[in-house]
This record gives structure tokens, sequence and C-alpha cells, in this order.
């Protein structure tokens, strides 16, 4: 049984296809609230944030993410059922398409603490930490299609099963033999 679950855990891993920065904090794993204190003194530090995207910013030799931040769960994935905890800004080097970034997509980033950034919301201006990035990642909706198994497996967009469901364990397995669902109308004839 042992087994079982070690190549579960294995398959697991193994299917979830996500960068070792995005899966994983780092290992000083630096608070949003920190950051937001004393981004000075954090400078350089390494995070590993998530949240939603507010909106992409491109300047002429940047990208600029605003998002709005969510603890994240497991994997690295933003968790948008506690409440958010502010904004920060993602900085790239890269051009990133609206069109791909889109408004409250989930993304994770990993990067640096490069300081902080001014952004006018409404009338107010408010001090946002600016990560720079090393890896942004997007993820999918998450989507309660039937096809993940049909017991409350959400599709996590990076084709895993969270509940193990389909390594060597069935749902109508009991006691060591199949229960078979069409012997019961058998004595109703």
């Amino acid at each position: 049984m042992k087994n079982y679950l070690l190549v579960a855990c294995l398959l697991l891993t193994a299917c979830s296809n996500l960068p070792p920065a995005i899966e994983d904090p780092p290992a000083f794993d630096l608070s949003y609230q920190q950051a937001l204190a004393n981004s000075a003194h954090y400078k350089n530090a390494l995070v590993r944030w998530g949240g939603t995207i507010v909106e992409v910013e491109n300047e002429p030799t940047f990208s600029a993410i605003q998002v709005l931040l969510y603890p994240l769960g497991n994997y690295g994935r933003p968790d948008l059922d506690e409440p958010n905890q502010g904004r920060f800004v993602i900085k790239s080097a890269e051009f990133l398409d609206p069109a791909v970034y889109t408004k409250n997509t989930s993304i994770t980033v990993a990067g640096t603490l490069e300081g902080a950034t001014e952004r006018t919301i409404g009338k107010k201006t408010l001090r946002l930490p600016l990560v720079a990035a090393k890896q942004i990642h997007l993820w999918e909706e998450l989507n309660y299609a039937p096809y993940y198994g049909g017991y409350g497996g959400f599709g996590y967009g990076s084709g895993f099963y969270p509940y193990g469901g389909f390594y060597g364990y069935s749902p109508y397995y009991w006691g060591g033999s199949y229960y078979q669902p069409r012997n019961f109308h058998h004595h109703h004839r």
C-alpha cells in the first residue's frame, strides 16, 4: 500500500509541470506585510507572490502588471477564497500582452523585491512593492467539469488530480471486491 502512495506522490509531482520557483516558497518567504513596511530593508529578497491581475502597463523598455495579492495555496496557486491583502506590481523585461495577461486572471510570480513604486488608484496614491520577475505563471480557470472524476476533483489546469482517485484507488472498491451497481436490479425481475 505504501508503494501506491509513493507512486501517487511521484505522479502528482510529475504531473504538476510547474517550475520549482512557482511551486515552492523561497527559504525566507518574505510576506507582503513585511515588504510593505520596509521595502528598502528587504531589497533583492526573493519573493513568491500571487493574486489576480488588475492591469498590464507596457512601457517602452519593460512591462508592469498590477496585481491584487491573495495568499498562495497548494502549488503556489493564489487562494481566492481568502481575503486579498493589497496590491503589488510585477516588473518584467519582456513584453506582456494584455490580451494574454487579462484582468482577473490568477497569476503567481517568483522574483526579487526591487523596492516600491507609486500608483494612483482613484484619487489616492499608494506605494506598492515592486517585484522584478524571474518566473511568471498564469493559472487556467478552475474547472468543475465532470471529466475530472466527478467527485469534487477540480481541474487545476495543469493536469493533476488532487484526490488521488486515478492511481490505484477507486471509489467503487470496498474490502477486496468490486461493487457492481448493475447487480442491484437482479432480484426485482
